[in-house]
């Protein structure tokens, strides 16, 4: 067994299959999502460590935000642009890269439970070298080895539907708390503003959620692998894209320190 277990330490991805011309406008969206992502979400970090004024228990939480979608867009972007760059028949990756790129891809959707699914899938001695993915995750590392991996598709699914079910109790909760003060409420400005505020952070929400469950699901269904790649490439580029909008210039201060910043360099 112990042979086995890094029989192949370079692995084949499988990458997106497009063609040439999609190849093309594929990498150059994929590069300017990326852009705009790190630059718009360390620009919120640098404002808040820098303006005094920021330095608020609210604003420090919100700091996990930005540090969270850069490492999202960062463990799978780079990568996949390289990939579109490489002949399929190139794109190789070692198994310690694979793993790595899994850890941090699940870090960024779990956070603290991604490693017990990682330890899970290291475990396994594997006799495939070939990633029938364009990136390393969880399900990609087990469907590797030749043994039973039936506790590790009971653990990923039902982690994933704990996960998602307490996700949706929160969320669901949170808004009746918000709904019930509206009701009770006479101010019809602080209403509107909390429906504007509550309905785009929602719209972000039902678009991470629907994004990070679906390639879960399609994993267990090889004829739906395009569509899982597709599922994945967007819970790692819209997310993290629409956050630093969403979030970031809808707090007060910061939007009003980033709008002094673009007043100030325009002169």
């Amino acid at each position: 067994m112990d042979n086995l277990t890094f029989r192949y330490r370079v692995l084949l991805v499988e990458g997106l299959q497009i063609t040439h011309q999609t190849s093309q406008l594929t990498f150059i969206f994929l590069l300017i999502a990326y852009v705009f992502t790190i630059i718009s979400n360390i620009g919120i970090l640098i404002q808040i460590s820098a303006e005094k004024s920021l330095h608020q228990p609210m604003h420090i939480l919100f700091c996990h935000l930005p540090v969270s979608d850069v490492i999202g867009a960062t463990v799978l972007i780079p990568r996949l642009l390289k990939d579109l760059l490489t002949d399929p028949s190139e794109r190789y990756i070692t198994y310690v890269e694979c793993v790595f790129q899994a850890f941090f891809g699940h870090l960024y959707g779990t956070t603290s439970h991604t490693i017990l699914m990682i330890g899970l899938s290291v475990r396994l001695s594997h006799c495939k070298s070939f990633i029938s993915n364009h990136c390393c995750d969880n399900a990609s590392l087990f469907k590797l080895s030749c043994e039973n991996t039936v506790i590790n598709n009971v653990y990923g699914l039902t982690f994933t539907v704990v996960l998602l079910t307490s996700s949706l109790g929160w969320v669901l909760m949170t808004y009746l708390k918000i709904a019930m003060v509206c009701l009770k409420s006479r101010n019809k400005a602080t209403n509107s503003k909390a429906i504007k505020t509550c309905s785009t952070h929602l719209t972000v929400y039902v678009i991470l959620l629907i994004s990070g469950f679906v390639p879960i699901f399609l994993h267990r269904f090889s004829e739906y692998a395009e569509n899982r790649k597709f599922g994945t490439v967007m819970f790692h580029v819209i997310p993290p894209g629409l956050n630093p909008i969403i979030y970031g210039l809808q707090v007060k201060e910061i939007r009003q320190r980033m709008l002094k910043l673009c007043r100030n360099s325009s002169f």
